[in-house]
């Protein structure tokens, strides 16, 4: 079964309202009416693309460890995923599907991460509860996220709707400012040009990891080259 099919099976079974989410009609409504609104906004169409030059980042990892991209594009291309958060199921089984494929892009010479504003102690969690082979970057309050064009405000009503939910961003985040990263992929070579970019404001939708084999083999053959 394909990453898709996986995640398009969640959904149908979340907005079912099937245990042990039994969620509401009106909150399935509420998070439709913010996804249309972002799609509408045009907001992907902002978001760097490939051709683009990557902006260099250095990010802690969830051990404190300070990440520098420059340093990875020296050993190879990366592939950077970019994560809402560990309260996110769509978002952990993208991560998953990942991580199947980690071999594969370590084949190519390539490293992995992901790159999420929550604080250390839930990407901790995420790489523990997903068994991961790779890093889950901190981005505080977005701002590598917003470099590449993908930081996004929550409206209000979706603010409210999370806190219902207990879903408080501000503490999982240490940020007050309820922002989240569209979520996105990219395959940046060495010289830091982005070969590949995948940016869906609708966040139950996301391209599966072999979509980015043809840039990891291109990068390959430039570097040989």
């Amino acid at each position: 079964m394909s990453l898709q099919e996986k995640l398009d099976a969640f959904k149908a079974d979340f907005q079912a309202g099937k245990p042990p989410y039994n969620v509401p009609r009106s909150v399935i409504e509420t998070m439709h009416s913010a996804t249309t609104e972002l799609i509408a906004s045009g907001a992907a169409g902002l978001a760097l693309k490939a051709g683009d030059k990557a902006p260099t980042f250095m990010l802690n990892d969830p051990d404190g460890e300070a990440v520098s991209s420059a340093a990875l594009l020296a050993k190879g291309p990366l592939v950077v995923s970019f994560y809402r958060g560990v309260w996110c199921p769509y978002c952990n089984m993208e991560l998953q599907a990942l991580q199947a494929a980690l071999p594969t892009f370590q084949s190519l010479g390539a490293n992995l991460l992901a790159i999420s504003p929550q604080r250390a102690p839930n990407s901790r969690k995420s790489v523990r509860q997903n068994a991961l082979g790779f890093p889950i970057l901190s981005d505080p309050r977005n701002d590598v996220a917003a470099a590449f064009g993908l930081r996004f405000e929550l409206p209000d009503y979706l603010v409210e709707l999370y806190k219902g939910l207990k879903n408080d961003l501000p503490v999982f985040n240490g940020d007050p400012s309820w922002t989240l990263p569209m979520p996105a992929r990219f395959v940046i070579g060495q010289d830091g040009t982005i070969l590949y970019a995948e940016v869906n404001p609708d966040y139950t939708r996301r391209p599966e990891p072999e979509d980015m084999l043809p840039a990891l083999r291109s990068a390959n053959r430039t570097t040989v080259a």
